[in-house]
């Protein structure tokens, strides 16, 4: 058992995780932390043994937990860390603020953060992966972030520092993001609102929005989003390879490679995260085989698999 300090939030041991990820996969944390606020956060961190590992977790929307679970302590945010503000321009939420919720009272406010309307998750995991579409990403509009560190110091930091990059950045280990602030341009409301609206009619008819995915399963070997223009490419985007690599429909256990859009990984079921890893594993193999591409996982694998050491 882990030798915890005190907290105001939530600590709960060997929390199954599997119902908090959109996969509904995976093992439980060895012990799972749901802070207060920063402060609590802060206190806890600097307390604990600095060999105890930490993982932040979102809303799981971007992630496979591994059957055997996570060791240490997983972090989750909630009600204390999803405020959003707006001020001269500048929006500042929380990192358990969603995505989608952000974009829309931006756009009340007539400020435009559209793209972030049809990214499933939370802020925090969206400034971690420098999330974007439609040819705007986080690195376009972040001013900086709020970070706890490993030790529980808090530190605001500026966007160059993170390195953002497509879909990665550089952030310490065990650092957990709380805040960021956003500098995003100004539009008219109800054109803003219009364009989400369009923005999630196409998603609805291009991706299995109704599906147990956790969203684009690999990175495009392009290196960029897609643009939702008329004249974007598609000739290295994953789910053209994943095609031509003759994957698309393909099976493992209750995984599937979605027919709808070849690069949604998918629960049809009862697939444990052994299965949609491993055919993950397998669709990269057959690409890299017929193309000579290697592709990148775009969604987190975290945890041990069955028969791991769960305390590694």
């Amino acid at each position: 058992m882990l030798d915890l300090p005190p907290v105001r939030g939530t600590l709960t041991a060997h929390r199954p995780l599997a119902e908090l990820t959109w996969m509904r996969v995976g093992g439980p944390a060895e012990m799972l932390f749901q802070p207060a606020d920063v402060d609590d956060l802060s206190e806890f961190l600097a307390a604990l043994d600095p060999a105890v590992p930490v993982f932040p977790m979102g809303v799981g929307s971007n992630l496979i937990v591994r059957d055997g679970g996570i060791g240490g302590v997983v972090i989750r945010l909630g009600r204390g860390f999803n405020g959003i503000s707006i001020e001269g321009g500048i929006v500042t939420a929380g990192a358990a603020a969603l995505d989608a919720h952000v974009a829309r009272k931006a756009a009340e406010a007539g400020l435009d953060l559209t793209f972030l309307r049809t990214i499933p998750g939370t802020i925090g995991g969206a400034v971690r992966m420098n999330a974007g579409c439609y040819g705007t990403y986080v690195a376009d509009v972040l001013t900086s972030v709020t970070l706890v560190l490993r030790d529980g110091t808090v530190t605001q930091v500026a966007t160059d520092a993170l390195k953002l990059a497509y879909r990665q950045s550089v952030i310490p280990d065990g650092a957990v993001i709380v805040q960021a602030r956003f500098t995003p341009p100004a539009g008219d409301p109800e054109a803003l609102a219009q364009q989400m609206q369009d923005q999630l009619a196409k998603r609805d008819e291009t991706q299995p929005t109704k599906d147990r995915t956790a969203g684009s399963t690999f990175r495009n070997p392009a290196g960029f989003s897609s643009t939702g223009q008329a004249d974007d490419v598609h000739d290295l985007k994953a789910w053209k390879v994943i095609d031509q690599a003759g994957m698309r429909g393909a099976t493992l256990g209750g995984a599937v490679m979605n027919t709808k859009h070849s690069n949604f990984l998918t629960n049809a079921g009862d697939a444990t995260a052994a299965d949609l890893e491993d055919l993950g594993e397998e669709v990269r193999k057959k690409v890299y085989a017929s193309q000579g591409i290697e592709l990148e996982w775009e969604i987190m694998r975290v945890g041990n698999r069955l028969g791991e050491d769960t305390a590694k």
